[in-house]
């Protein structure tokens, strides 16, 4: 039995066996019948589009021709203004990034779309965060003056650089800004600023991440230079850049709206087309995973973290030039690096989630109201680059607000959050820092991750204001965790070609999220593989046939021995072994009956 979202649960689950500690499982409300849903399309699927607010066939029009317009997309006149007179004049233009993977797969589309267009003297700078820590501040100011660039353009960052943008000005630089970040109450003054964020910006979508911005900023800009006749032919085909597009935008977690899915959508099918950059092609084979078939989960859970090893642990410039790479061969040694990179990372993120378990069994969560609704968690042994994998590891397992520091320097300590549905943490952090002035030393982010800095001496304080607020935010109501289902599948569903069809009906990730479905099975045999995955043979009651299922990195110590049968939610996907593809439950939650 489950409950409809948005009310109470008809049980509350206990999660016998589960990699999280899920409470209940809500199934989602599906909107009113669409009839155009209906032709061509699986009943199944429609079901799951409409249950994800899709009234009509043409919301699922991927094609480049249904994005966004650019031209409701504010401040690009000043930046068109800058841009094409640098490129008349030859002048220099410097890109600062920022060190995650929206960040430097905005900085790749940026340099190798303005060479596109014709610029001759592009490059790219980004800062170390272990030295110069995020954004255009006025110290990578100084490090990009030994270039003597007469442009800058920060992407993914800049939004909240009032310091780097007038030290910049001081030089006789011309800043412009494209980020996607919110902004603060006081804008840096630059000579132009683009952010679809922005109060009063009249962009449709929101929800652009870096990478997006910017790549709406060339295409405006392709278009003013077509009108001046100074470009055109295939040299300005910025379609190829698609790919870096799509793999930033999911990297970055942001809500995928139907103009990030067209985005998304298009940046796939160039990889499975294999028109695509080098190095995305070599993280995809490095992780093992199928070009011809790549989803975007292949692209948020194998390719970015591989490239964001590289900002976490050493120089994201790494990963800036796999992108950039225009030979398979040295792409495919960069990713190997990368490839390492990111298992240095895992070993790490490991010590510090059992140090991070160590500190929330004083926590006792979650028995009694006294336990915190925002989790505060530091360790001065932890890993600065690492410690927004540790909060999101334990927001899922707690499903409340969490944020993670480590040592910054001898004075300050530097934390980066995840949260819930419900709680915008970038908001939560403008409110305790506008409540607690000199507390928060310096914050951004946007609705699920932020960063900020703290003096040390006031870890404490912060940890009192953050529960604080998020009890404010939450009603003082305690939150409890979830999984979303799309309902149940009926027997004859369970097939291959459903399993496919779910595969290729996204692009599926945050805001559009892939489906999820539950129900009652029996259990006709269990076992354990690869030493940490639970492999299971289940059937619906009453039937004969056996369902493949497995969940990862699940153990069966607690299973009672009289258990046969368990409640379960899972995807569908498609398994292959050896050639031979079948359909497999991906088990997400189980729970023994």
């Amino acid at each position: 039995m489950v409950a409809a979202e948005g009310a109470a649960p008809v049980f509350a689950v206990r999660a016998v066996v589960t990699r999280e500690a899920l409470l209940r499982i809500i199934r989602r409300t599906v909107e009113a019948d669409a009839s155009s849903l209906h032709t061509g399309i699986h009943p199944v699927l429609a079901r799951i589009y409409r249950a994800r607010a899709v009234r009509d066939a043409s919301e699922l029009d991927y094609t480049l021709e249904s994005l966004h317009r650019f031209d409701a997309l504010g401040g690009l006149e000043g930046a068109l203004q800058i841009l094409q007179s640098a490129l008349a004049h030859r002048q220099r233009v410097l890109i600062v990034g920022d060190y995650d993977a929206d960040g430097a797969t905005a900085s790749a589309v940026a340099l190798r779309g303005l060479k596109m267009l014709g610029f001759e003297s592009v490059d790219y700078l980004v800062p170390n965060r272990f030295e110069y820590g995020y954004g255009l501040t006025p110290e990578i100011v100084e490090v990009a003056a030994q270039s003597s660039p007469d442009v800058l353009i920060t992407v993914d960052n800049g939004i909240a650089s009032v310091a780097g943008a007038a030290a910049a000005a001081v030089r006789g630089m011309r800043v412009i800004i494209t980020d996607h970040h919110l902004p603060g109450k006081v804008l840096p003054e630059a000579s132009a600023i683009v952010n679809p964020n922005l109060p009063g910006d009249a962009f449709p979508s929101k929800c652009l991440a870096g990478v997006g911005v910017v790549f709406y900023l060339l295409i405006a800009l392709r278009a003013r230079l077509r009108k001046a006749g100074d470009v055109g032919g295939d040299a300005a085909n910025l379609g190829r850049l698609l790919d870096l597009v799509a793999l930033g935008t999911v990297a970055d977690v942001v809500p995928l709206d139907r103009n990030n899915r067209v985005l998304v959508h298009q940046g796939l099918m160039r990889i499975r087309s294999r028109n695509a950059s080098p190095g995305v092609l070599a993280l995809l084979e490095i992780a093992g995973r199928e070009r011809d078939t790549v989803t975007a989960s292949d692209l948020a859970y194998a390719v970015a973290p591989r490239l964001n090893a590289a900002g976490r642990l050493d120089d994201m410039s790494l990963g800036i030039e796999c992108l950039l790479c225009a030979d398979p061969g040295r792409a495919m040694e960069i990713a190997a690096e990368l490839d390492a990179l990111n298992k240095e990372r895992r070993a790490i993120e490991s010590g510090m989630q059992r140090d991070a378990l160590a500190q929330l069994e004083n926590l006792n969560i979650p028995s009694d109201s006294v336990t915190p609704f925002g989790v505060v968690l530091y360790d001065e042994r932890w890993h600065p680059g690492v410690v927004g994998i540790v909060a999101s590891r334990v927001k899922d397992r707690l499903h409340r607000p969490v944020v993670a520091f480590a040592p910054e320097d001898e004075d300050r300590i530097k934390g980066s959050g995840r949260s819930i549905n419900g709680v915008h943490i970038r908001d939560t952090l403008d409110a305790v820092a506008t409540a607690n002035p000199g507390l928060v030393e310096r914050f951004g982010g946007h609705a699920m991750a932020a960063g900020l800095s703290l003096e040390r001496g006031s870890l404490d304080s912060f940890r009192r204001a953050f529960d604080q607020q998020v009890r404010s935010v939450l009603g003082g109501e305690a939150p409890d965790g979830a999984v979303y289902s799309d309902g149940p599948l009926d027997p004859e569903d369970i097939d291959l070609k459903l399993a496919w069809l779910l595969r290729e009906g996204g692009p599926w990730g945050q805001g559009f999220p892939e489906p999820m479905f539950d129900g009652e099975f029996e259990v006709l045999d269990r076992r354990i593989v690869g030493e940490r995955h639970l492999k299971l043979k289940l059937a619906f009651p009453g039937t004969a046939r056996p369902l493949e299922a497995i969940a990862f990195n699940t153990v069966d110590s607690d299973w009672p021995d009289d258990a046969r049968r368990v409640n379960i939610a899972y995807r569908l996907d498609v398994n292959n072994y050896r050639g031979i593809e079948r359909p497999q439950l991906v088990v997400e939650h189980l729970e023994c009956c």
